[in-house]
Parts: structure tokens; sequence; C-alpha cells
């Protein structure tokens, strides 16, 4: 069984990388081997992606000890707890059967894992029937370590149907933002997006761009934005532990050469910064992150040179 809809499977033909597409598709399935079942129990944050009641997608971010998320069977997760109060996907995380993709990314040691598929709601939290398992490659994961867990902190700081300049800083400062995205099929995924600071562009405070860098010649998301151009972001201040999570539409130009862009619009956004979150160090980059252009509204860090300024304390 082909794992590529026709959103993927137009991209791979396009850019002519079948033959690749279709090699790497074979590490899709629907079990989830020893390894990943031990590395999940091992992450301390899990993102999930999803639509909201009224459709929009969102990212969104579980964080909990060790162990809070954890495979309870070959072909299934559960996770303990939720989401905290207002976060957008919290009535989509109580609801059976909702399509939810998640990613499992370790700053640690730069390894990732997706896990796609059907939610069911339970006593403490919520189980997924994995659909789709796979991992990637370490290409553009920036390398960090967890610094300390911070109790309290204000929830929801802000909701809006556009950035505010604060909020434009910290997207052009960020190295690391995860996409949700959906197929025809009605499913979701969710992916991990990295690059040097300043490799999204925000072109205006309703919209943005960023690079779509070479992998593994899946396009998975590029093929659901072929099919939806629904897609929810998220984007982690790693140090502080604010979040940005951003809703809106995705379109993939193309360019003569082979390269590609995906240019956003906000829809909406909330601003948060949550008890209970966890906060990592300044990163080591990723060997594979292009150069991006210099960008004089990305101030350096004096303490990280080539780092993001952290002069907003939420994202």
């Amino acid at each position: 069984m082909d794992p590529y809809h026709q959103g993927s499977l137009a991209v791979q033909e396009r850019l002519g990388v079948r033959e690749r597409a279709e090699h790497a598709g074979r590490s899709i399935r629907p079990g989830i081997r020893d390894v990943a079942a031990a590395f999940l129990a091992l992450q301390p944050h899990l993102v999930v992606g999803a639509a909201d009641g009224a459709g929009r997608l969102w990212a969104s971010l579980l964080t909990g000890a060790p162990g809070f998320v954890r495979a309870t069977g070959p072909d299934r997760i559960a996770v303990r707890g939720g989401l905290p109060d207002g976060d957008p996907l919290t009535g989509a995380l109580a609801a059976d059967g909702t399509p939810v993709g998640t990613i499992a990314l370790d700053p640690r040691t730069r390894r990732r894992m997706r896990l796609n598929g059907a939610l069911t709601v339970t006593a403490g939290g919520f189980a997924v029937a994995a659909e789709e398992v796979f991992s990637n490659c370490p290409k553009y994961l920036q390398q960090r370590r967890p610094v300390d867990l911070v109790a309290e902190g204000p929830g929801i700081v802000r909701r809006s149907a556009l950035l505010t300049p604060d909020q434009e800083r910290a997207v052009r400062a960020a190295d690391t933002f995860f996409i949700a995205t959906t197929g025809g099929a009605g499913g979701a995924d969710a992916s991990h997006r990295g690059g040097m600071p300043g490799f999204v562009e925000v072109l205006s405070p309703t919209e943005l761009r960023w690079p779509d860098y070479p992998g593994n010649a899946m396009f998975l998301t590029l093929g659901n934005l072929a099919l939806d151009e629904r897609a929810g972001l998220l984007f982690p201040d790693w140090e502080t532990g604010g979040l940005l999570q951003l809703s809106g539409r995705a379109r993939t130009a193309y360019a003569a050469d082979g390269s590609r862009s995906v240019r956003f619009r906000v829809e909406a956004a909330v601003e948060s910064l949550h008890p209970g979150r966890l906060r990592w160090s300044t990163p080591e980059y990723s060997p594979a992150n292009p150069a991006v252009p210099a960008n004089p509204a990305v101030p350096v860090n004096p303490a990280n040179p080539g780092g993001p300024h952290r002069g907003s304390t939420t994202r």
C-alpha cells in the first residue's frame, strides 16, 4: 500500500523525486517498534496537531515528566495529562475520534519521531491509535539541554488576529517551529522546520515566508498543503518556555531551479507563558542549517553570537 496520498505524489512527481520518496516511504509503518517506544518514554514534550471545533488547524505542546507519553501496545500510545487551560486544541483533545498528528523531538539527541492516528479520550488524558509511525533524520535540528522547570506563569497572555511587534521579532529570531497540516482524507500531521535565526521572514503582521529546505523527499507537509491550505504553526521560545501559536493558510511557491518556499497567512494567534513549562539552554545549531541573509531586525545576543536575542519574554 502506498503511504502517500495524491497531494504528496503530485509534489514528488513535480520535483522528480518519486523513486527516492518510494524508498523513504518504506519507513512509514502502523506499528511502534521497541526502540521507538523507548524513545517516547524519555520525552518531556509532545507536539500535537489537530483542527479545533471551527476547523482551524493548530499545533500545541504538551509537557510532562518523562513517561507521561508512552507506548501501551504495538500500535497505541497513551498520554497522561492534557493541554494548559485556554489552549486552542483543548476541546479537540477531549473528543473521541479526533485525527491528530504528533511529533516527539528530543533536542538533547537531535532525534524525532512522528506518529499520526485517531484519538480516544481516557480517564487520565488520551490515547492515539497509530496509523503512521516513522522517524526523520536529524537535519535542521538544533541541540539543546534542559535547564529547569518553571512552576509559575500567567497562562494565556494574548489572543489576536495578527502579530504584534514583539511577536514579529520572536518569529524572526526563531530557529525552530512546528507545523500542523491535514490531507484530503481527514488525517492530521505534525512536522518540524528548523534553520538559522532569520530563516522565517515576517513580510507583514499577517504574512510569513520560509524556505523549504531539502529533506527526505516524502513531501508530506507540502503534499497536505497541496490538498488543503489550512495550517497551524507553533513557535517555542526554548529559553523562557513561552509559546506562540498561529493558525492560518499556507501555499507553496516553486522556483525554476527546484527550490521552494512557503507563504503563510495568519488568521489567529495565541501567545502564552504557562506554568509547568520547561526551559532549555541556548542552542548548538545544526551543521546542516543553510546560511540566511543578514537581517538587521534580528539583533545579536552577545552571549550566543549568531543566536536569537530574547528581547521579549513571551512568544
